[in-house]
């Protein structure tokens, strides 16, 4: 997307995320963008090393949160004109997705991955799912 204005709703790849957003201000290269909903969640695990458990650090990573601010690069975000779905349904919908492609084939990354995606569910997600 060449260039949005202050109130666009966009689609904003961010951290291996992806993301319903406001843009709420142009910062030259980024725009600030608040988060309304979660389109695709972060991935888990060592992005650098994908698919790998040995030698590294097997990383959770949190969906941001519902109004939470992110500085996204304009070339990562695109034009959105679907209705934005409620933030808690976008989450839930966005990580059974995610644990239904882990699923798929049954390794010992995939296995970590969901255990991941149920550990944030059970600690962070729940209350927000309704």
């Amino acid at each position: 997307m060449a260039e949005a204005i202050i109130g666009d709703i966009v689609k904003a790849h961010y951290h291996s995320g992806t993301y319903i957003g406001e843009v709420k201000e142009d910062r030259g290269a980024n725009y600030l963008i608040e988060v309304l909903a979660v389109l695709k969640h972060p991935l888990q695990g060592d992005l650098h090393n994908y698919g790998t458990l040995e030698d590294v650090f097997f990383h959770e990573r949190k969906a941001l949160a519902f109004h939470e601010k992110m500085n996204v690069k304009k070339a990562a975000i695109h034009p959105i004109d679907e209705e934005i779905p409620a933030y808690g349904k976008s989450l839930k919908k966005a990580v059974d997705e995610y644990k239904e492609k882990m699923a798929v084939e049954n390794t010992e990354f995939n296995r970590q991955a969901i255990l991941k995606l149920e550990d944030l569910e059970e600690n962070h997600y729940k209350k927000l799912y309704n």
